[in-house]
């Protein structure tokens, strides 16, 4: 028997299982063996005896057939915390299963507790004043991002093979580009998000942070498909994993453009980004052509715009609550009260519409965009945000300049490990038209047989 959880992926977890050569209780065992040695602060949460008697009972003939997965902790699962990652819902317990756990869950899926995350998802910085800073399994020192960052850290890690995120602004890209794991943002709607829905933006999509191509693929076989409980959820659509490397790429249009013509990149992040984007294109045989592109920058108002919803959350606990809040949760509601207005919803709509139409415009003239992931590698894990780049200022809306984009817009973008800098992972963003999830693979394919990336951080589990 290993001393440390399978540090594959967890699509051979299952392979090692069905052929002898594993059991998932003894797997189980190994990750909380693994989690309660872990410097990263990556879990809020252990249900062990649940995770125990579902690991014994596991069918390794499904899916994830015993496969220990953390659950982000902005996900909902009856029973357990319901925290937002908030000093002030601190006691709150979920009264209902998210729609893609029982999913999970019948695939096979053992799940053992809750990842840690940004308090109500709000930064790229998974640091709260409830769980204090996770770490980066690169180098602890560092932010693994957020707002899924405890995930991400579990996974590059190696405490699990696979985790749930979420990205409404790149919660799932940003941290799988600071932690090396694949990171894909689908197309708006593609895993339910109910139920208890509440609109708000219709930027939020849910996804793993995963280890490989295969493993991202078989969650969106498994999660996939309409519930009436979220009514802008898409139609279910099979094969995923089972069409991995059967799209014919040749003659697509690329255009290359690290910094998406609208955020500071780090030159080096940038030059790595060139480097492997024009490596892709030529094994693809995608055609790289130039053009300009020209995002919009967002408006204050619609950084703020997110925040009401945290108000609905915290009710009357709100204003008294202000001191249990994170720096960044605590001034947006401030500001949110003294400066949101029917004008500024006006100037929000009027941001969404002309960030659509801009990038309609991109895929009017090409078929993909490869950019960086982040404007540079991850920072510092108590933070604060990068409000420095290169010597000069920099406004907070450029740590999600190159991810916000496909969320307002809703269509599907991949990070894919691309090398490192500093000792640390960079991310190649590459962004599709609406429903082009098979295709955005079938590239991240290409780079994991051709440049495949560590599974885990170097010297995980930590």
């Amino acid at each position: 028997m290993t001393d440390t959880p399978w540090l594959g992926d967890a699509c051979s977890l299952v392979d090692a299982y069905r052929a002898g050569e594993r059991s998932p209780l003894e797997e189980l065992e190994l990750t909380l063996a693994a989690i309660e040695a872990s410097g990263l602060n990556a879990i809020s949460f252990l249900d062990t005896d649940r995770a125990r008697e579902a690991a014994a009972e596991a069918d390794v003939d499904r899916p994830f057939g015993g496969v220990p997965v953390g659950v982000k902790e902005l996900d909902s699962v009856q029973g357990w915390p319901d925290t937002a990652a908030c000093v002030a819902l601190r006691d709150r317990v979920a009264d209902h299963d998210a729609t893609w756990v029982p999913r999970v869950r019948e695939a096979g899926a053992v799940l053992f507790g809750m990842t840690t995350a940004s308090e109500f998802g709000g930064v790229n910085l998974t640091r709260t004043n409830l769980n204090g800073a996770t770490r980066n399994p690169w180098n602890l020192e560092c932010t693994p991002g957020g707002s899924s960052g405890g995930a991400a850290a579990a996974v590059a890690g190696g405490l699990c093979t696979i985790g749930s995120g979420g990205d409404g602004g790149g919660s799932i890209r940003i941290p799988a580009g600071f932690c090396g794991l694949l990171g894909l943002k689908a197309t708006y709607g593609r895993i339910p998000i109910g139920p208890n829905v509440t609109v708000a933006m219709m930027t939020a999509v849910l996804g793993p942070l995963a280890r490989s191509v295969r493993d991202c693929a078989r969650w969106f076989d498994v999660c996939n498909g309409f519930d009436r409980h979220d009514p802008y959820s898409l139609a279910r659509v099979d094969g995923w994993e089972a069409a991995l490397g059967t799209h014919d790429l040749r003659g697509g249009r690329v255009a290359i453009v690290p910094d998406l013509g609208v955020a500071e990149v780090d030159p080096e992040v940038a030059g790595i980004v060139v480097e492997a984007g024009e490596w892709l294109a030529k094994q693809a045989g995608l055609e790289t052509v130039d053009v300009d592109i020209h995002l919009p920058e967002l408006s204050l108002e619609w950084a703020l715009s997110g925040l009401p919803s945290v108000l609905r959350e915290l009710g009357d606990r709100y204003p008294d609550c202000e001191g249990d809040l994170t720096p960044e949760i605590r001034l947006g509601l401030m500001a949110v009260k003294n400066m949101y207005s029917l004008e500024s919803r006006m100037r929000v709509e009027a941001n969404r519409a002309e960030m659509n139409e801009a990038m309609a415009r991109i895929f009017e003239n090409v078929d993909f965009v490869i950019s960086s992931t982040n404007p540079a590698v991850a920072f510092a894990a108590e933070g604060p945000l990068p409000f420095e780049f290169n010597g000069k200022p920099v406004g907070p809306g450029n740590n999600g300049a190159l991810t916000i984009p496909s969320n307002i817009y809703g269509n599907p973008a991949i990070s894919i490990p691309a090398g490192t800098s500093e000792g640390l992972p960079v991310g190649l963003q590459v962004i599709g038209p609406h429903f082009s999830e098979p295709l955005l693979l079938d590239l991240a394919l290409v780079v994991e047989n051709g440049r495949p990336w560590p599974l885990v951080a170097p010297g995980a589990p930590l």
